[in-house]
């Protein structure tokens, strides 16, 4: 019996996911539950388990390919005797009933709880072994209505003052700009009729593709018009431009054509430039971004201080037994002194709920802590820091930074942060402008340790100073708390022992 399994939804409310990696091959034989598969969601890498035990019969996308939620990956022969999905659940997913399959259930309801995932007033989709299948019955597509433009000649078309008096209600609504193709010299008519019955587009109607694929066709200069679409309903789809560019460029080449030309690209250009499609962490990290910036009203304050005392702290701290094996940074410190400095300074550990018109303040500390990985910036959080010693908040730091190099950072830890922490001095900066995780009310930038003349009891000497850069919400932190957040941070890096008036 050949089973499918289709890409499952994981938990973050998302809607496509890349595959970078196949552990098993074509005929390989696995068990349930081994991990087949790599892939990378728009916020970390996922291991995908089999939902059956078989043998692999073929997999449907290559490593590279970004495959929507729903669509089959993988197919395995099983046993006949493997029963079909119980009752209830559709054929969206190919997850089945087993032995494992109520501890999958917890892993994808974890998942969707750590990415704010509702079910309320959704369809009911079927459980699988990560995260949760499409939704039951859907074509991954809502229809659309089609958008027709009016005809040349037609009343529409014609100026408002020329136009008979309207004598609908529908008449009254202006109607959409024409295509370019009909407004230019009437010689053209045949050829854009030429055109509809080639890609089976009703004449005057738009052609009907996503977003991404429209943004596609702009970048190449490919009028959509001319592209025969092959999804649902006559749906163009990246294939279908792809493939018409091609085709395009064989044509050109065989009549000694310019195919670069023909592509809206400049001959030679693609020696000079490099497009990379936006996809993965970036993709999210540039939508949370854009989100941060043009919704929280940001402010940054700065402050340098001599963190020399915290230096030979660091150093007697690495000489003791309770530290022996255990990694200690700057960051080590500062992300302590920010635990103890938020205690005095609550509002700066709180978020902006404009729904409820509430600001919601923690009375727990999630700090999250900037990433630079491979495949982009990644702000995974120590879930309740402000309760950790110092060893376990240098062990935990230390394990947070190892997995997200690695890209197993799990979607949990990715989610629920309340403020956060980026060690810009570990690439020889000393100050800048962070922009706050979406969510957040703060983010503190720690700049390099640097050997600079200061002022010292009345002399100038040698020491290590830093600069604190702190980004701000000016909604939920007014310019006071902010200033008395940094200074105590400050403070604590500049003379630790102040720690014992403050806590």
């Amino acid at each position: 019996m050949i089973k499918e399994f289709r890409l499952p939804d994981l938990g973050e409310g998302l809607t496509e996911s890349e595959i970078l990696s196949w552990k098993v091959g074509v005929g390989d034989t696995v068990t349930l539950n081994q991990v087949i598969a790599e892939v990378e969601t728009a916020k970390a890498v996922v291991e995908l388990p089999s939902p059956f035990a078989g043998v692999i019969r073929e997999l449907h996308e290559q490593p590279g390919a970004v495959v929507e939620v729903g669509k089959p990956i993988v197919s395995f022969e099983v046993a006949d005797d493997a029963g079909p999905a119980p009752s209830g659940t559709g054929g969206a997913s190919a997850g089945v009933r087993d032995a494992g399959q109520d501890a999958v259930e917890d892993v994808g309801r974890a998942a969707g709880q750590a990415a704010g995932e509702s079910s309320a007033g959704t369809p009911k989709r079927e459980p699988n072994l990560v995260g949760y299948g499409a939704v039951v019955e859907s074509t991954g597509r809502p229809a659309r209505r089609p958008r027709t433009f009016p005809a040349a000649g037609s009343a529409d078309a014609l100026p408002a003052e020329t136009r008979p008096a309207a004598t609908t209600p529908a008449e009254i609504m202006p109607a959409d700009p024409m295509p370019a193709e009909t407004t230019r010299d009437t010689d053209k008519t045949p050829a854009v009729e030429h055109t509809a019955a080639a890609t089976g587009q009703p004449a005057g109607e738009r052609p009907r593709s996503t977003p991404p694929v429209r943004k596609l066709a702009k970048d190449l200069g490919v009028d959509l018009a001319r592209v025969t679409g092959t999804g649902p309903q006559g749906l163009i789809t990246r294939e279908d431009v792809q493939h018409f560019m091609g085709s395009q460029s064989a044509d050109a080449g065989s009549a000694g054509g310019d195919a670069a030309d023909l592509a809206g690209v400049r001959a030679g250009q693609g020696e000079r430039e490099t497009r990379t499609a936006i996809k993965g962490v970036r993709k999210f990290t540039a939508a949370a971004m854009v989100q941060s910036a043009f919704t929280a009203p940001h402010a940054t304050e700065f402050l340098t201080v001599d963190v020399t005392p915290s230096m030979e702290l660091l150093a007697r701290l690495r000489d003791s037994r309770e530290f022996a094996g255990v990694k200690l940074t700057p960051l080590t410190l500062a992300a302590k002194a920010v635990l103890i400095a938020l205690r005095r300074n609550p509002s700066l550990n709180s978020r902006w709920d404009g729904e409820n018109q509430e600001i919601v303040t923690f009375r727990y500390v999630n700090l999250g802590i900037a990433a630079a990985t491979p495949r982009g910036l990644t702000v995974p959080n120590i879930k309740d820091a402000d309760s950790l010693s110092l060893v376990q908040l240098a062990q935990a730091l230390s394990a947070l930074a190892d997995t997200a190099r690695a890209g197993k950072t799990p979607p949990a830890d990715l989610a629920g942060g309340t403020v956060s922490i980026t060690n810009i001095g570990v690439f020889g900066i000393d100050a800048g402008t962070p922009i706050l995780n979406p969510g957040e009310a703060a983010i503190l930038a720690l700049g390099a340790v640097r050997r600079m003349p200061w002022e010292y009891r009345a002399d100038i000497a040698l020491r290590q100073v830093m600069t604190l850069s702190l980004s701000f919400d000016h909604r939920l932190v007014d310019g006071e708390q902010g200033s008395r957040f940094l200074a105590d941070v400050g403070a604590i890096l500049a003379d630790p022992g102040l720690v014992l008036t403050m806590v």
